[in-house]
């Protein structure tokens, strides 16, 4: 997206009053015929294959409650998306209609809603439009019967603030994690590099249209009053603002760790709390006063509250959501209406959350406000516990729950959301917690069903995905699902593994395909197609790849993936399935120190995707007792490479001393392994029994 290169076309198009007609279009039974209108339709971004549109609709004639635009595409352009508005395509024609909130356009009054789209070859611009069955002209076709009186609203001008327009714009968007909001001395505390000018235009190369800043400032804050910010951090905040700026990024600022440092204590030491979170917003509504609109500032990161009550803590939260909005606003230049974010008790969606911050934004009574969340999946699949090692219906069904609540409570009443952190709980132990293609699964449906609420995601990414200094995505195919998501679906697979014994005689092996709309277009090795019939057959969603085409792929058949194919859908990103050789995985006896006891393994090819941990008598054993499937990457860490299962002190400080415990280690190609383990005094035995 290119904000600085946007354009705006005013249409006032004169047609014939069959057009709509001709359409098969139908004002709804509860409008009156439009008598005149006009159609200021823009296209506010651009990117390649993608494009945000903006329309305002003028009523020049009869005031309606409710409205229905209509315009065909000059060049096979699709929505994909829409805000304030409900949009379907037929063909190359697009209906859009009102939200339940937007429904009434007084006489001379507008609605706007926008909406993203794909393209391909050429954008042109609609050549008419047509409200409620009548053509937009741009001036009224009965002057004299045009009634007057009654309440009349303008639109907007140019370059004003809309804060569901810009949150929309924002999508897609990433976090700068673990920089700024490092706990230390600077921003490397945590161990990524100093941020450069270099890093945020190549983040906004791959597509990013906004960027999170966390900014963590309890380490450049005096302690005691008048609790100053420190001049030089804020200098070097302005300096990244200004990069990310300058890359045409949209930007979110805001009060990040210190949420659990010092302001977790509020109920117990409010005076000094509300002090020092009232100085740095001071600060910042004082540097950032004359900042360009595409700067957001949120008021604080996953608030909470030690030792009360959910109702206490609503109460402090809208104190400090409220104090925020105080100042920020009286602040005034470009402040008086930026958008501002506030954010739910602990950012979540649970519904008594969202409704304490419902109260609050209505009592603030500010149209450019919007609402954040975070989302980092269905927890025990998100940290591969309790047996979750899929993406299956109870995950998806988790996500959308989530997604619609927040679209229900806010966006529905024209409130936008920005989800300003998503992704898996497990990657902060290892990214590969939750398998690949499972991950990608994931990842897929919470790009595509964001898009269905309108509402916009922003990556967490800590150092784990984007390198900061190489600029190249350390799961590629990852990014490439992710991006893909942004304007259409992809298609996946039951699996993106198949696994053949490395002695057992080669068989076709078949696959269910998750088509999400899409059509199988094909299977290929590298650019080369195969031959349906030869390499692979397809019957309906079934996928069965021939035992020749495996046979050539497994090669020598040596340990591991062999090959891979990729299915190609008609749209998104393709499937990759890795053809892997194995054998029974086998485990040896060993003993050694609770502390660094590590399982001799030979994997031969295989791959863990969990650990059951039981007593003799049935009953869990290690942390979550609860299930007997425990943490992938907490309580037990397969290395490759090294040919070891480790499990860690998490995994023994909560076993009982001297009690023996079965192991079970599940295997993605469903083999199992049965092993023993003893700790006592600080030493573990493990044995085959």
């Amino acid at each position: 997206m290119k904000r600085r290169t946007r354009t705006w076309i005013s249409l006032a198009v004169a047609a014939l009053a069959v057009f709509a007609a001709g359409l098969g279009i139908l004002a709804p039974t509860a409008a009156y015929a439009a008598e005149g209108c006009k159609v200021d339709y823009k296209i506010s971004a651009q990117w390649g294959g993608g494009f945000t549109g903006d329309v305002a609709v003028t009523n020049l004639g009869t005031a309606v409650s409710s409205w229905s635009l209509v315009w065909t595409f000059p060049n096979g352009q699709r929505v994909t998306n829409a805000w304030n508005a409900t949009t379907t395509n037929s063909g190359d024609t697009v209906t859009a209609k009102n939200m339940s909130y937007n429904g009434s356009i007084p006489t001379n009054g507008s609605v706007s809603f926008g909406f993203n789209g794909s393209w391909s070859g050429t954008n042109g611009v609609p050549a008419s439009f047509s409200l409620n069955g009548t053509v937009c002209t741009g001036t009224p076709t009965n002057p004299t019967t045009t009634p007057t009186g009654g309440p009349t609203t303008t639109p907007p001008p140019t370059g004003s603030v809309d804060a569901m327009e810009t949150v929309a714009a924002m999508q897609p968007g990433w976090n700068l994690g673990n920089s700024l909001d490092s706990v230390g001395s600077d921003e490397t505390a945590w161990g990524n590099p100093r941020i450069t000018q270099s890093l945020i235009q190549n983040v906004a190369n791959q597509g990013y249209n906004s960027i999170r800043i966390p900014v963590t400032w309890d380490n450049h804050q005096s302690k005691s009053a008048p609790y100053t910010v420190d001049t030089a951090y804020l200098d070097r905040v302005e300096e990244v603002v200004d990069w990310a700026l300058d890359a045409d990024l949209y930007v979110l600022i805001n009060i990040h760790h210190d949420s659990w440092i010092w302001m977790a204590d509020m109920n117990s030491n409010r005076t000094v709390v509300e002090a020092r979170y009232e100085s740095i917003w001071t600060a910042l509504a004082a540097r950032f006063r004359d900042a360009p609109p595409e700067l957001l500032f949120e008021s604080v990161n996953e608030p909470q509250f030690n030792n009360v009550d959910d109702t206490t803590a609503y109460a402090l939260l809208d104190d400090l959501n409220t104090s925020f909005h105080e100042i920020v606003r009286a602040s005034g230049g470009g402040n008086a209406d930026r958008v501002l974010v506030l954010p739910t008790l602990h950012t979540n969606a649970d519904q008594g959350r969202l409704d304490a911050l419902s109260d609050t934004i209505a009592a603030l009574d500010d149209p450019n406000i919007a609402a954040t969340i975070h989302y980092y999946g269905f927890w025990p699949f998100s940290v591969n516990i309790a047996g979750y090692t899929k993406f299956n219906d109870e995950v998806k069904a988790d996500l959308e729950g989530y997604f619609d609540r927040a679209y229900n409570e806010f966006v529905a009443n024209g409130i936008p959301v920005l989800i300003g952190e998503y992704g898996l709980l497990g990657f902060d132990a290892h990214t590969g917690t939750v398998e690949q293609g499972e991950k990608l699964k994931f990842f897929e449906y919470a790009g595509y069903y964001a898009r269905q609420k309108n509402i916009t995601l922003q990556l967490w990414d800590n150092g784990q995905h984007f390198d900061r200094t190489a600029f190249q995505w350390k799961d590629p195919e990852l990014y490439t699902m992710m991006k893909a998501a942004w304007t259409t679906r992809s298609g996946t697979a039951s699996s993106d593994q198949v696994y053949v014994a490395r002695t057992a005689t080669v068989a076709d092996v078949s696959l269910t395909l998750n088509l999400n709309g899409t059509t199988f277009q094909g299977l290929r090795v590298g650019t080369t197609n195969l031959v349906q019939g030869t390499d692979y057959t397809i019957s309906g969603s079934t996928l069965t790849i021939k035992a020749s085409r495996l046979t050539t792929l497994l090669g020598d058949r040596s340990y591991g993936v062999r090959g891979s194919v990729q299915a190609v859908f008609s749209q998104g990103a393709p499937w990759r399935i890795s053809v892997i050789s194995y054998d029974q995985p086998t485990m040896s006896a060993a003993t050694g120190a609770s502390a660094t006891f590590a399982i001799p393994t030979q994997f031969k090819g295989d791959q863990l995707a969990t650990m059951e941990a039981k007593y003799a008598d049935g009953t869990p054993a290690g942390p979550q007792n609860w299930t007997s499937y425990k943490e992938f990457a907490r309580a037990f860490s397969p290395d490759y490479t090294a040919g070891t299962v480790a499990l860690p002190t998490a995994f023994w400080s909560e076993v009982n001393d001297g009690q023996k415990v079965t192991l079970t280690f599940h295997f993605w190609s469903g083999k199992t392994v049965t092993y023993y383990v003893t700790e006592s005094g600080g030493n573990v035995t493990g044995s085959l029994s």
